[in-house]
């Protein structure tokens, strides 16, 4: 039972560096961002002079947010790393 209980709810954010509410923060954020881009691109779809540009920049916003999302949960996972390292350096 806990197996499953970590496969559902706790790797998966630890595989990116996260807490379950820091994931669950940042998977609304996409998924709320992603229903106003369905919305705008319907639009689009049918008036194609409606939101010309909404649906490219909302995908770019998304795309950049996903990348310094990234790098900042490399560059904290590098130096809790990088700590440990040292730690065992200085037992050693």
């Amino acid at each position: 039972m806990k197996k499953i209980i970590d496969n559902l709810f706790i790797n998966h954010p630890q595989s990116v560096n996260e807490t379950y509410f820091e994931h669950m923060g940042q998977a609304l954020y996409f998924s709320f961002n992603m229903c106003i881009g369905f919305f705008v691109c319907l639009c689009h779809a049918f008036i194609p002079g409606a939101f010309e540009k909404t649906g490219s920049q909302l995908v770019t916003k998304l795309y950049d947010r996903m990348v310094e999302n990234r790098m900042r949960n490399q560059s904290k996972q590098d130096s809790g790393n990088s700590g440990i390292e040292n730690t065992e350096v200085n037992q050693a």
